[in-house]
């Protein structure tokens, strides 16, 4: 099984699955090889992009700038940048937002 974390010198690149449309914007858990997120904005003009974004920068206390898609704008499955966070930090923090 391949990791969703992918840990640079400057920071940390996850694989995401997400769901756009949802009631609220969460974690939720694995999706495979995929740490999947519920988006409450609707998948059209980048909506649900920008809403994964804020939530990852408000968790992780990071500013805007800080989180970035940087691969599957228009999918489901994403690549997204967390700069000056490590593996550690990351599994940590979404471990405390992870489904019971």
């Amino acid at each position: 099984m391949t990791s969703p974390y992918c840990e640079r010198p400057d920071g940390v690149l996850l694989t995401v699955h997400v769901q756009p449309g949802a009631k609220r914007t969460e974690y939720v858990g694995l999706h495979g090889e995929a740490l999947k997120f519920r988006v409450a904005a609707p998948p059209v003009e980048g909506a649900a992009n920008e809403a994964l974004c804020a939530y990852l920068s408000t968790q992780f206390g990071l500013p805007k700038g800080a989180v970035e898609v940087r691969s599957g704008q228009s999918s489901r499955k994403k690549r997204v940048w967390l700069k000056g966070v490590s593996i550690r930090l990351a599994q940590e923090v979404l471990s405390l937002r992870s489904c019971p």
